[in-house]
């Protein structure tokens, strides 16, 4: 997707010759001379516009206005949250409608908040997944929306800033989305490895991986265990982002890479296992966090860690019962083989330490029983450290990628207790995504930790089914805020004219 950014009056909207324009509204809208403001405003008078976000009016060939098609959108009080249901709402609307080109122009000045998150929502609404469906007559001639321009009248400084962030965070969400959409057979853990490894390429980004004997060798009993069952080797993934001084503490991002989870022997029922595919939404977030450090090159350094493995009942699966040494030392009674995202994470977060990381965060589609607690609007936080706590609540604000930080008092680990090793993997079903946490907690020691619990928040079934990007956005918000410092100019903005000019990006 590429990203244009213009300084563009209504007026001159008026004027753009371009396949489509979208026009967002917002309340209490200027008068002027031109079609497009007298059209606003019989539009509103006459109650066929409402500004309320997401409430549009459409146009074909409309009398003094030279875009052929015309959508006016209302965005409420022009606050992110209104404008990302506005843009989700109207270029949806005209995805399928055989565009290659769209213009986004706001009709007053908008906040620069309100500018990423255009950004952002267009570039959410217009993706398509392609890369496992054949080729066809009409999918070739159907031309997909592939260029986004936003205009902003009087643009500012501000306003261009957060227009870059938004687009590279686009492209982490991106490449996120395109990892966890892909099928098991087409999102294996070595093609996971390649992924990675061709993150390497771009700036700043190291990418060293792992098979088998290594991991082995480093006394992973517990990653091993979930992986034996697989004729798919396993990989362990580190990524290197290296943005700060050298040995500068960085921010350690823990993803759980499940490819396919069947539950092992404690087999899944059938009914939607398909989605499955979707277990290594924490692994695609770490890879397109990567994908947007490279581009917007913040002063900071971060380390990216995915154990990969699949989940698979085979005579050699680890049963239920079965006790294993993680790389901690600490022994785990295997109760449950479908609560096995712990047991690849554990081990992960305890080779994180070797880092001395400033931060550490973890990102996993979980548990169950975190959906049911929160549903698809929010995910789950959990942290041992307020300050972190804090500021990722207060980056998926700003992102609008919204967690909730939930509990973590000692008394939900005593579920945990076994006979036979030093914890089990998996407690009652009360509590489920807290005792979950709790079981990772003990494998963190002091570092200061969270745990983004994306169950419900990573993807969504019935007729939208796909992966969603979360929490991209809420972690590249973090990172650029810890970076305490206005992030290097991106590659692809060298030599941008300045504010009042016209930028490109892709995203």
């Amino acid at each position: 997707m590429d990203f244009q950014l213009q300084s563009l009056s209504l007026a001159q909207a008026t004027k753009a010759r371009v396949p489509a324009l979208l026009v967002l509204v917002a309340d209490g809208v200027p008068s002027g001379d031109d079609a497009l403001s007298a059209l606003l405003a019989r539009a509103i008078g006459e109650g066929d516009l409402k500004t309320d976000a997401g409430k549009l009016l459409s146009a074909y060939g409309a009398t003094g206005i030279a875009a052929r098609r015309l959508v006016l959108a209302g965005i409420g009080d022009g606050a992110p949250a209104q404008v990302r249901k506005a843009v989700t709402a109207a270029v949806g609307a005209l995805k399928n409608a055989s565009l290659d080109a769209l213009t986004v122009c706001f009709a007053q000045a908008p906040a620069p908040l309100a500018v990423g998150a255009a950004v952002r929502a267009a570039a959410e609404s217009a993706y398509v997944y392609t890369t496992t469906k054949g080729p066809s007559a009409g999918d070739q001639a159907a031309p997909r929306l592939s260029r986004i321009t936003l205009a902003v009248p009087g643009l500012t400084a501000e306003a261009k800033a957060e227009f870059d962030q938004a687009v590279g965070t686009a492209q982490g969400i991106r490449m996120a989305r395109e990892w966890a959409n892909r099928p098991a057979n087409h999102a294996t853990p070595r093609q996971l490895a390649e992924a990675a490894k061709a993150l390497a390429k771009l700036p700043r980004i190291d990418c060293q991986v792992l098979g088998p004997k290594e991991v082995a060798k480093l006394g992973m009993g517990a990653f091993l265990a979930v992986a034996q069952g697989s004729e798919q080797e396993l990989r362990f993934i580190e990524l290197r982002y290296n943005g700060g001084a050298k040995g500068e503490a960085p921010v350690v991002l823990v993803g759980k890479g499940i490819t396919f989870d069947t539950g092992g022997i404690s087999l899944k029922p059938a009914p939607e296992m398909d989605e499955m595919k979707f277990d290594m939404s924490g692994a695609a977030s770490v890879l397109g966090v990567f994908r947007a450090l490279a581009e917007l090159r913040p002063r900071l350094n971060v380390v990216g860690l995915v154990p990969a493995c699949e989940n698979m009942p085979d005579g050699r699966a680890v049963k239920p019962g079965d006790v294993v040494t993680s790389l901690s030392g600490q022994t785990i009674e295997i109760l449950n083989t479908d609560a096995e995202g712990r047991l690849v994470l554990c081990d992960a977060l305890t080779y994180a330490a070797r880092f001395k990381p400033r931060a550490l965060i973890d990102i996993a589609t979980l548990t169950g029983a975190c959906v049911i607690a929160l549903g698809g609007v929010r995910s789950g936080l959990f942290a041992s450290d307020d300050a972190l706590a804090t500021a990722l609540q207060a980056a998926g604000e700003q992102a609008q990628d919204l967690c909730w930080r939930l509990p973590l008092d000692d008394d939900y680990a005593e579920g945990l207790k076994t006979n036979f090793a030093d914890v089990a993997n998996v407690a009652g079903r009360p509590a489920g995504a807290v005792t979950a946490a709790k079981f990772l907690q003990r494998f963190v020691g002091d570092l200061p930790w969270a745990h983004l619990d994306i169950a419900g928040t990573a993807w969504k079934g019935g007729t939208a089914k796909g992966a969603t990007g979360r929490p991209v956005g809420l972690l590249v918000q973090y990172l650029l805020a810890q970076a305490g410092a206005e992030p290097a100019a991106p590659a692809s903005a060298r030599g941008r004219k300045p504010a009042g000019g016209k930028g490109k990006r892709r995203a």
